[in-house]
């Protein structure tokens, strides 16, 4: 491209185009290509809208309208040259739409200016992501529902501080992953609804005296209103920065279980086993079966958590309107977004996939004086101890446990008659796993009734 034609796109203020060096700082079409689809949508409304009010000539607007539907099959089929010298998909389209049909497409641009444009292009972008974050999340949900209405009443030790605590079910467990990923899935939807604005007909930052129609631009484009102040309009970028947001949240979850699934697939564990197709071996211990899969939903978690913070560095000293500065928040957007849809895909796949080791739960549960809580709640119900009081006396009898070598089921009565006189057979009827899950019947809880409520109540909100 030649420094005459880059001087025709600044206009004429500029005596000479820019060196290979500014071009290339200044270049975005490198990754705002990926919003040609948006950037033609939007180039398509406008040019209707500006037919409708007068503006431009039904024939010209119908020539841009089915200029730039070639221009997208040409990108869509690989068949377009992308130039740096164009700086930006906006610019692209537009010179190569005015190869295809002439004179009118210089007509496009009436009433608009590049940075209402791209306002409008990142919207409609991550508005689609938003909407594909959804229907990940609604992917991945289901697959912990199947997994929890599978294993409503396998018992297996809950934990905190990782270390054994009560006994829940492995249903329960899974249900936790489905609530998160609701909230998760409410955020964007919450997100969505207030980013569903347009910011077209904004102009470079202060409205146009056109008499254009706003209100039929933004239905056309599927907003439910226009921006109602054109400074913010351009240089808003808080759509972009909830959307990471709750991809950073989302992802948050996403990694906690990553690394549940570590823990639980280990050799000390064997909670889980995972398919060949989600684990790797090692170079030199054939033993091996390593979690990779979860490890690196766990890592690339931190770019999103990156992008989040870069986006917010970018836009924290801008004044208003529009400035450059801005160009530098579709990279780091458009990698969150990447990696988020790439981690929603593989732990579902992952979920789906994996095998519970029931036995090995239920062992597991019932160690390491789990049922401990139990024995203090039955000391408080059967024989009206403060709890404060029942907490003391079960302390006693872990340590009696714990210096006998057993557990607490493995205590004979007698021996807990020497801690309190008034505890009598019926306390064994507490001390299993199974029983203390049954008994755990408050909403929300991990008894396999509760479990089973819950499953069916998701299932008919997802539909």
């Amino acid at each position: 491209m030649t420094d005459k034609t880059s001087n025709q796109m600044w206009g004429g203020r500029f005596a000479a185009g820019p060196d290979a060096i500014m071009e290339a700082i200044n270049a975005s079409i490198g990754f705002d290509q990926r919003m040609a689809a948006q950037d033609i949508a939007g180039s398509r409304a406008h040019a209707e809208m500006l037919a409708a009010t007068g503006i431009l000539s039904d024939s010209d607007a119908t020539a841009i309208r089915e200029g730039l539907l070639t221009v997208l099959s040409e990108i869509e089929t690989g068949n377009f040259h992308f130039s740096t010298a164009l700086e930006d998909i906006h610019m692209n389209v537009e010179a190569r739409l005015k190869e295809i049909i002439g004179e009118p497409a210089g007509r496009l641009h009436t009433a608009r200016s590049r940075n209402d444009q791209v306002a409008t292009d990142f919207r409609l972008w991550v508005r689609d992501q938003m909407d594909a974050a959804m229907a990940g999340i609604e992917a991945l949900q289901r697959g912990f529902l199947a997994q929890a209405e599978a294993g409503a009443d396998w018992v297996m030790p809950g934990f905190t501080h990782l270390q054994t605590a009560q006994p829940v079910t492995w249903g329960h467990h899974m249900m936790a992953y489905v609530e998160m990923l609701g909230r998760d899935h409410s955020r964007f939807a919450d997100a969505r609804a207030r980013m569903n604005e347009s910011p077209l007909g904004s102009a470079a930052l202060a409205g146009t005296g056109f008499p254009i129609d706003r209100e039929m631009t933004a239905h056309s484009l599927g907003f439910d209103r226009p921006t109602a102040n054109s400074l913010d309009a351009v240089s808003d970028r808080d759509f972009a920065l909830e959307y990471l947001s709750c991809a950073s949240i989302c992802a948050m979850h996403l990694s906690r279980f990553a690394e549940e699934l570590v823990i639980w697939s280990s050799a000390q564990f064997r909670f889980v086993r995972m398919p060949d197709k989600w684990s790797t071996g090692s170079s030199i211990m054939p033993q091996k079966r390593n979690p990779d899969a979860a490890e690196l939903i766990r890592a690339k978690i931190g770019r999103i958590f990156g992008a989040n913070v870069a986006l917010m560095m970018v836009m924290k000293g801008l004044p208003l309107a529009y400035s450059k500065d801005m160009q530098e928040d579709k990279e780091q957007v458009f990698d969150a977004a990447d990696n988020l849809m790439l981690a929603l895909a593989a732990m579902t796949g992952m979920v789906g996939d994996m095998t519970a080791n029931r036995p090995a739960m239920a062992a597991a549960a019932g160690a390491g004086f789990s049922t401990a809580t139990d024995l203090a709640d039955w000391l408080v119900r059967a024989l009206g101890l403060p709890f404060r009081e029942a907490h003391h006396v079960t302390g006693t009898l872990v340590g009696m446990a714990e210096a006998r070598g057993c557990d607490l089921p493995d205590l004979a009565l007698e021996d807990m008659q020497s801690v309190h006189a008034g505890i009598t057979a019926d306390v064994f009827g507490v001390l299993g796993v199974e029983n203390s899950v049954a008994s755990r019947m408050s909403y929300g809880g991990t008894a396999p009734a509760q479990v089973r409520a819950q499953v069916a109540r998701w299932k008919d909100r997802l539909g």
